[in-house]
């Protein structure tokens, strides 16, 4: 109901600065302190006050007096406090959030017939994925999901390079050395057996004995110029390494869990003709210049010049990167790309790029985060010395099940057993993990640390998960308790209104994540809602009440419930109905 008591207040409020022949471009409403009993309040009286050359609660006051707030459905009442105007929230408000929360599908908006492709993650198949870029497949996964609550028709694609050097070094090291030559891997699990060839492979360039180092060198030219050639044996032989990396990082990720519809491979854009197109096209540009053997774009804004074609006729990865993004405009209304921060200067080139060969790049929006860091140290795919996210998980839900086991009392423990807990073990350690990463701020880096985000006490993911098992705790066997149009009137509580507040915030939570593309956001309402309900459920019995209020009281409890696993589940994070 939040959405449309905003909608309500805007017209309401441009209607009165109209009437009072004031301008109504920007209206000003925001959400009040917690300590003014309205929904939403508008300081458009600062604006206005010189204008009008009186003081702005002057103003206020006026605005307030020009609303007719019995004619309005979800606003009991318009008060000014200060330079603010107030909206205050009707019974009718409070009565359809009570209705509308108990839907199962509460918190998802209407469907805007527009679709959004939905890139990230995309890193190079060269081994298992480690902690330092866990950001990425967390952070795109849960803007896809937003997005997907928010009513867009989204894909979720992961951007393969497999044209690179280091796929033609890794096919290479992979055909050249045996099993036997190998150390024993990781895990059982394809990406880590695969790996072992590309360090051995990195090895020998580095260290080699110089004719061996040669030869070497000589073999991967010829895996890239074969890609570039268009030779199909070529590209079957990189294929075989590429795919067989990839499907055991496909098995990592989906533990978080992080799925995609489509994997691109970027020799897609070469085998196709696009690339060789787009080069034309860029060659023709005022701007392309040919310096340093090498076509480049010496593009304004920028002091580095965009080498897009090597003297050798080869193409480079912005080249096909290029061509991947047109192909995406062409398919897709909107394109959402999550990149690190060491990116930021080649995705700015690259959209410079775009809207010189003539693409509106306003289709184009890209989500920046900085690094996941442990205080273990540093992270080196190459090396084979950096930890593994498989590793983080593994730990997580060991640690919470240690967590969980210590929480269960003699009770709670014969009512479940040992899959039971493992299933509530996996739940809490990976939604903590994954849940700890999504609430920060993307462009903040953080450090990943055990008791933060493991703690049932504090601002974490099994705090909130715990709510939601409370929630499922008390209905237990009386869902059928709860009436299908819920009274409103005994909920006159202050902590029941508050809830009820802070349930109907949702989809406005969910819309505004989606527009800026911060699921943070939808974080932060998950522990807001958690703290309100707390407050209610110390102070309002439920299933000790009389029994109107405790039919209203369980609705008012199935419907934390629903919006908890909903406003989680765009998040990515499973809510466990027990604990």
């Amino acid at each position: 109901m939040f959405l449309q008591l905003r909608a309500e207040v805007e017209d309401a409020l441009a209607d009165a600065l109209t009437t009072l022949d004031l301008p109504a471009e920007d209206l000003g409403i925001e959400e009040p302190p917690e300590d003014v009993d309205a929904v939403l309040a508008s300081s458009v009286a600062f604006r206005l006050a010189g204008e009008v050359g009186t003081a702005p609660p002057n103003v206020a006051s006026d605005i307030a007096d020009a609303i007719a707030a019995d004619d309005l459905t979800y606003v009991s009442d318009v008060t000014t406090q200060g330079p603010y105007v107030n909206f205050l929230p009707s019974e009718a408000y409070f009565a359809e959030t009570l209705q509308s929360v108990t839907e199962s599908g509460f918190g998802r908006l209407p469907d805007r017939d527009t679709s959004v492709v939905v890139e990230h993650t995309s890193a190079n198949p060269t081994g298992p994925v480690h902690v330092g870029r866990a950001r990425n497949p967390i952070i795109g996964d849960a803007v896809a999901r937003v997005l997907d609550y928010a009513g867009y028709d989204v894909d979720r694609h992961y951007y393969v390079n497999d044209a690179g050097r280091q796929i033609a070094v890794f096919t290479w090291a992979y055909e050249t050395f045996d099993e036997d030559d190998l150390p024993e891997p990781e895990r059982e699990s394809p990406e880590y057996e695969m790996v072992r060839y590309y360090r051995k492979g990195n090895t020998v360039l580095e260290d080699g004995d110089p004719d061996e180092v040669e030869a070497a060198e000589a073999e991967v030219q010829s895996i890239l110029q074969g890609l570039e050639d268009g030779d199909e044996e070529t590209y079957e032989r990189v294929a075989e390494v590429v795919d067989t990396v990839l499907g055991g990082m496909q098995n990592t990720l989906g533990r978080l869990p992080a799925e995609f519809d489509e994997f691109v491979k970027e020799t897609k854009f070469m085998r196709n003709g696009d690339t060789d197109d787009l080069v034309d096209r860029l060659k023709g540009l005022d701007c392309a210049v040919y310096e340093e053997d090498a076509w480049q774009l010496d593009l304004p804004d920028f002091e580095k010049n965009l080498v897009f074609l090597r003297s050798d006729g080869t193409s480079l990865y912005t080249t096909r990167d290029l061509a991947h993004h047109e192909w995406k405009f062409d398919t897709y209304d909107r394109a959402v790309t999550v990149l690190g921060e060491d990116h930021k200067l080649q995705a700015d080139q690259l959209a410079a790029a775009l809207e010189l060969l003539d693409n509106d790049t306003d289709q184009l929006r890209q989500v920046f985060y900085s690094w996941v860091n442990l205080p273990e140290g540093g992270m080196s795919t190459r090396e084979g010395t950096g930890i593994d996210l498989d590793d983080l998980l593994d730990e997580a839900i060991d640690r919470a099940r240690e967590e969980v086991e210590s929480r269960l009392d003699d009770r709670t423990r014969g009512d479940l057993d040992e899959d039971d807990i493992d299933r509530i073990a996996r739940q809490v350690g990976i939604g903590a993990v994954r849940y700890d990463i999504v609430s920060k701020q993307p462009t903040k880096g953080i450090t990943f640390e055990w008791d933060r985000a493991l703690d049932f006490e504090a601002q974490s993911a099994p705090y909130v998960q715990y709510v939601h098992a409370r929630c499922c705790g008390i209905l237990g066997d009386v869902e059928t308790d709860i009436p299908d149009e819920p009274d409103l009137d005994p909920l006159s509580e202050p902590e029941e209104r508050d809830l009820l507040r802070e349930l109907a915030r949702f989809p406005a939570v969910i819309e505004a994540a989606a527009d800026d593309l911060t699921p943070h956001t939808v974080a932060t309402y998950t522990r807001d809602l958690a703290e309100t309900f707390n407050a209610f459920y110390r102070e309002c019995p439920v299933l000790d009440a009389d029994p109107e209020t405790r039919a209203a009281r369980l609705a008012l409890v199935d419907g934390t419930r629903t919006t908890i696993a909903n406003a989680l589940d765009a998040l990515g994070v499973e809510a466990p109905t027990s604990m």
